[in-house]
């Protein structure tokens, strides 16, 4: 299981799961190609219209597409919906087409923590699934994007959702020995087999290493903030996965 996400009190407690969850991150290259559209919104550029086939708003015109979801076994809605994109469209074109796309989905914009720049855009969102975050990136002639929406109800239902201010760490094994974590001054021992566990912890940067009897020791350093759960993986051949974002 692989999870991330904020969590809420102190002192950060593990928390043992009722049965074990298998998470897959599954990543699909939208093929759609580029298309002209006559009736254009005065706010955009020419080319800029919302393709009707793709899970998240994004422009008909792209260098590069992709959807990558995360998913959680038994449950059919995922925890988190993530589009990267790249368009041959100005910064301001490319926002001002968000925020009217994303206003017609019910998206409502936070100002706490905005940040707009001639080279730079993020901005937070509350959608009707869970939080949100666009962000925005000029490099050359386009613009990239990378628009994630989270889904509290799924997080929920999967018992990964981090408690208010904090963030989660889920560490799992389906190694076929004992595995264990360290991190945050303390280890954690999962049997083979084991449920996985969830730890919460304030938002920062948390050096861990990961030993499987018969392996390398496995060191790295995982950044989250209040209201991610990452999942941390010892895989079936006794290698540590690399951290993934859950929620």
């Amino acid at each position: 299981m692989r999870t991330v996400m904020t969590g809420a009190q102190a002192p950060a407690r593990w928390l043992a799961f009722a049965c074990g969850l298998c998470f897959l991150a599954i990543c699909m290259l939208a093929a759609s190609a580029g298309a002209w559209v006559s009736q254009l919104p005065p706010l955009f550029s020419a080319g800029l219209t919302p393709d009707p086939a793709t899970k998240l708003p994004a422009p008909t015109r792209y260098s590069y597409r992709g959807i990558h979801t995360t998913v959680v076994s038994g449950i059919e809605a995922p925890l988190r919906t993530r589009l990267e994109a790249t368009v041959p469209f100005d910064l301001g074109d490319v926002l001002a087409f968000y925020r009217a796309e994303l206003g017609k989905l019910g998206w409502q914009e936070k100002p706490d923590g905005a940040v707009i720049a001639a080279d730079h855009v993020e901005l937070a969102f509350a959608s009707p699934l869970g939080p949100a975050l666009l962000e925005l990136h000029r490099k050359d002639n386009s613009t990239a994007i990378e628009l994630v929406q989270k889904n509290s109800d799924t997080a929920t239902k999967a018992n990964v959702m981090p408690e208010p201010g904090q963030a989660k760490v889920v560490f799992s094994n389906i190694g076929e020995t004992e595995a264990a974590l360290t991190i945050d001054e303390r280890t954690i021992i999962r049997a083979r087999g084991a449920n996985a566990v969830a730890l919460d912890l304030p938002a920062g940067k948390y050096p861990y290493e990961v030993n499987v009897p018969g392996h390398p020791a496995h060191t790295n350093t995982l950044v989250i903030a209040a209201g991610d759960t990452w999942e941390l993986t010892v895989g079936r051949d006794g290698d540590a996965w690399s951290p993934l974002h859950l929620y």
